[in-house]
């Protein structure tokens, strides 16, 4: 449970110290462009998400093969941006409930 925590936490918080948007805008696309890059280039798919607001979702795009990762904000106009990125993927296992409550 901790570690499912921690790394919302820390995925949260890379998106809440994102650039200002006016320098954004250099590293956004049509979604459907950067995703075909992001599949292509770099084994990279969708991980996990979530509403950042009624207009913005979040989106974690990593490759468990290279070990990238990349942080989307997808607008509703169909236009993402790229927040953050860099190697060393590591995806957290979630603990079962039974595994939480034998501690």
């Amino acid at each position: 449970m901790f570690k499912r925590t921690l790394s919302a936490a820390l995925v949260f918080g890379v998106a809440a110290i994102a650039p200002p948007a006016a320098h954004a805008q250099t590293n956004c696309a049509p979604r459907d462009v950067l995703i075909e890059r992001l599949e292509e280039r770099y084994s990279e798919r969708l991980t996990g998400g979530g509403l950042q607001n009624a207009n913005t979702l979040l989106e974690v795009w990593a490759s468990d093969k290279t070990g990238s990762f990349t942080v989307l904000m997808s607008r509703a106009d169909g236009i993402s941006c790229i927040v953050a990125s860099g190697q060393s993927w590591s995806s957290v296992v979630e603990a079962s409930v039974e595994e939480d409550t034998a501690s």
